[in-house]
């Protein structure tokens, strides 16, 4: 990964110090599940699920302002953060894999198998990144760049998952 500054980046043991101490970096990091030591990707998926509970009973456009609201913060904590973790995207920065699960979920029930089979779609866009997700990454900078790809897979996981509701 690049580093967006001239220093160097922060040990994995000072991003977790950040992290648990400053309110932005833990909101950034999942409310802390992106500091968990493997997969922290998949623990911030995981860590959206209980928000999806909240937000499921929401009319389409409460929670479409729900998402629009989560990308806008998230842009901005996304790129505070990266800037003082001295790291593009750093893997502990998950709100974006919380933002991407919630697309994905949007207007879908609370079900055990809408939220396995959202989840394992989202996973595998957001880690293999298939064009035209790969790209948005690549030419948004900062929080824009984070939030963006995982809109985006989140967004395609949405479309596959309404596929999978309606025929199964």
């Amino acid at each position: 990964m690049s580093n967006p500054s001239n220093e160097s980046a922060l040990s994995l043991a000072e991003v977790r110090r950040l992290a648990w101490t400053h309110p932005i970096h833990y909101l950034s990091c999942g409310l802390g599940s992106g500091l968990l030591p493997f997969m922290p990707g998949t623990w911030g998926s995981l860590m959206a699920i209980p928000f999806f509970y909240l937000m499921v009973h929401l009319h389409w456009w409460q929670y479409a302002s729900c998402l629009v609201l989560a990308f806008g913060l998230g842009v901005w904590l996304c790129d505070f953060s990266e800037k003082a973790f001295r790291q593009k995207d750093h893997s502990s920065i998950v709100w974006d894999e919380m933002l991407g699960m919630w697309i994905t979920l949007y207007h879908t029930p609370f079900h055990l198998n809408t939220l396995v089979v959202g989840f394992i779609l989202f996973r595998i866009f957001d880690i293999f990144k298939p064009w035209p997700i790969n790209y948005l990454q690549r030419v948004a900078p900062g929080g824009l760049g984070i939030m963006l790809d995982d809109a985006a897979a989140g967004v395609i996981a949405w479309a596959l998952l309404q596929l999978w509701i309606l025929f199964f």
